[in-house]
């Protein structure tokens, strides 16, 4: 899917600007792109964070917790990262389960108890086990890609000739601005959408995983009246246990659709069954 779309918005920009150049570039950076971020995404997300690798020898209580949890859900046992910043929360990264990486921040191990930094850490567990990690990372490019894309129409319409844009062209011209003005805020709300549904499935799969779904709600609390993570971007915000830049007050429905996590009393709420 992520090559039709690529190719789709480049066959438009050819065929607008009556240029097949661009309908080859579009193909060849679409190639390069999967590439990299098939392989290198967790490295680039890793970097952006400041996370730097810990063993057993140095975090033995953690990284107990993460190989027990692996082996409970059957799961290879992720590299486990560790985040220099006092606000608890967690994310995990990769392409498969198999070159996994779990990161947490050092205000998660200070702050949770035992039982509740096993309900995150299960929750991450689980969206590894449900390749969540490789759904998201897709999805931020091709959502990178659109608004680039977009972007770039946009600003060259204003180079073209006037007549360039007289009949049939002119036609084209108003559905491109359409589409291209629509597109990236559908590809954003299809992003926020995927990334809200797939907390839910986590936290469910990681409360199945530990037993103990209140030691997660619990955990989901003290993380949502946490400070801000000092490391992190709107382009990675969904990837972490909840939202990275601090409590917020609450939304209406609408400004629901923008947020990259459900609201923390709608996970509760599932997570107790209330």
């Amino acid at each position: 899917m992520f090559f039709v779309v690529v190719i789709g918005f480049g066959y438009f920009l050819s065929y607008y600007f009556d240029s097949q150049e661009i309908l080859i570039v579009a193909v060849v950076f679409s190639v390069i792109i999967s590439f990299i971020s098939y392989w290198f995404s967790d490295k680039v997300v890793l970097s952006m964070a400041g996370a730097h690798p810990i063993t057993r020898e140095n975090a033995r209580e953690l990284y107990n917790i993460v190989e027990n949890l692996s082996i409970t859900a059957g799961l290879p046992v992720p590299k486990i990262y560790l985040i220099n910043d006092p606000s608890p929360n967690a994310f995990a990264t990769g392409r498969n389960p198999k070159h996994a990486v779990v990161a947490v921040t050092t205000g998660l191990m200070e702050r949770l108890d035992r039982s509740e930094l096993e309900g995150v850490i299960a929750h991450e567990l689980s969206h590894i086990g449900n390749w969540d990690i490789l759904l998201s990372t897709i999805v931020v490019i091709l959502v990178g890609f659109v608004a680039l894309a977009s972007d770039l129409f946009l600003r060259s319409i204003f180079w073209r000739k006037s007549d360039d844009r007289e009949g049939g062209n002119g036609l084209m011209l108003i559905v491109g601005l359409v589409l291209m003005i629509l597109a990236p805020i559908a590809a954003t709300l299809i992003q926020l959408a995927i990334s809200r549904k797939r907390e839910f499935l986590a936290d469910a799969s990681g409360a199945l995983l530990t037993r103990y779904p209140d030691a997660l709600a619990s955990a989901l609390k003290k993380i949502s009246h946490a400070p801000a993570v000092q490391s992190a971007k709107n382009t990675t915000a969904h990837l972490w246990f909840d939202d990275p830049f601090g409590p917020k007050e609450k939304s209406p429905w609408f400004h629901k659709l923008f947020m990259t996590h459900p609201p923390v009393e709608d996970r509760i709420r599932a997570l107790l069954n209330k």
